[in-house]
């Protein structure tokens, strides 16, 4: 596989994913999300921002000697102080990134930094110089890349990628922008750096407007090959774009993304429920992908289409995720296919039309109300009515060990 045909998944779910507030991990907890990230296959674990405090700096450095196949990264500011930070908190790991940053943006070179374009430039410039004295593979975002004059975001790219930078990350850091136009942002970019075929360009995408992932979908439709993302979309404010979206986006429209990516995505269930418990952050029942409704259906004319064949109303199956069990709901907009069709893998016969109408006008009716609608429920329902018609009960479901 060439590195154009593979998408590098750099999951920042212990880094990023932990400045959500009220997400802080233990050292212990990252420990052992990190082996279940390798496990899944990501390509890049960035496992903390080494000089932001002793914690993440042990959090990195425990990562690093545990993590054996996935690269293993700590962020630096552009600052020699950050990088010597980051390079002593890798020290341990078998296969190390350092990925530093600056602000390219008008708005954040003024008001944030204080700098000139010329000061920016000459400090990128540098700290890559300096990151490749101690790590053969650095990576350089552009702080607020996506609202960075194309112009100046060029030659900054075109400085750091000869200074030795192997990765080039243009972050839409807050979220601002649309996808048609990230998309061309990014394939713009590219056409302008000459150097561009020197480096893997990576994009890492804010949820502010609910757009992160397709944000990120556009720019790998325009050249990106590494995508910055979490598992659960878990992040600063909205969030980041989530994995476990980006790899099934990719997977599932190998059409528009004839793209490979390493990830086993039958682990992404169990992660993202692995991740949740850590931080303490339900999954909304609505998350793509992840989400306990992602692939349920109580609709009838769904159901009915489902049962008569899967992909009428399923682009994935659940099973491929990670999801086990029936994903066919029974509720007030159930058709009668979907009922029988469950009564029959209860063990229930109904023999008659008539048995038929009645189980399932009494199965509405207590839907309509709210009721619930457990296998338990509904096989006493059915033992009722069988019961006032002088008929034999109808079986309990059989035990499991």
């Amino acid at each position: 596989m060439s590195v154009r045909d593979k998408l590098v998944i750099f999951d920042t779910t212990l880094r990023d994913g932990e400045q959500s507030p009220g997400a802080t991990m233990s050292v212990s907890e990252k420990i052992e999300l990190a082996l279940l990230l390798e496990q899944l296959g990501v390509d890049v674990i960035e496992a903390g921002f080494a000089i932001a405090s002793p914690g993440d700096f042990l959090a990195v450095t425990e990562v690093s000697k545990v993590i054996k196949q996935t690269q293993v990264c700590s962020l630096a500011r552009a600052r020699e102080k950050d990088i010597d930070a980051a390079v002593q908190s890798l020290l341990p790991a078998s296969n190390k990134r350092l990925h530093t940053f600056i602000a390219t943006s008008d708005i954040h070179m003024q008001h944030k930094l204080n700098m000139s374009r010329d000061e920016v430039l000459d400090v990128a410039v540098r700290s890559v110089r300096y990151a490749r004295r101690f790590v053969d593979d650095v990576e350089f975002s552009a702080e607020d890349g996506g609202r960075s004059d194309p112009d100046f975001l060029a030659t900054v790219i075109e400085k750091v990628i000869a200074a030795g930078a192997r990765t080039i990350n243009i972050p839409d850091t807050v979220g601002y922008c649309v996808p048609h136009r990230f998309g061309e942002f990014i394939g713009e970019i590219i056409q302008k750096v000459s150097n561009a075929d020197q480096a893997i360009f990576s994009i890492h995408c804010h949820n502010d407007l609910g757009l992160a992932t397709a944000n990120s979908l556009a720019a790998i439709e325009c050249g990106a090959r590494q995508v910055e993302c979490t598992i659960n979309g878990l992040g600063e404010r909205a969030g980041n774009a989530a994995l476990e979206e980006i790899v099934m986006a990719v997977n599932t429209r190998q059409d528009l993304f004839p793209l490979d990516t390493n990830i086993n995505p039958r682990g992404l269930v169990a992660l993202s429920q692995k991740v949740s418990e850590v931080t303490g952050f339900a999954v909304q029942p609505n998350k793509a992908i992840v989400g306990k409704n992602a692939f349920a259906h109580e609709a009838g004319i769904h159901q009915d289409g489902i049962l008569k064949h899967r992909e009428t109303y399923e682009i994935m199956r659940a099973e491929d995720v990670g999801w086990q069990g029936e994903q066919i709901v029974l509720g007030k907009h159930s058709g009668r296919n979907a009922f029988l069709s469950h009564m029959q893998a209860l063990g229930v016969a109904l023999d008659s039309a008539e048995q038929v109408e009645q189980a399932f006008d009494a199965f509405k009716r207590r839907a309509d109300q709210g009721q619930p609608l457990t296998d338990q429920h509904l096989l006493h329902m059915v033992s009722q009515l069988t019961l006032s018609q002088g008929q034999p009960e109808a079986p309990s479901p059989a035990k499991t060990s």
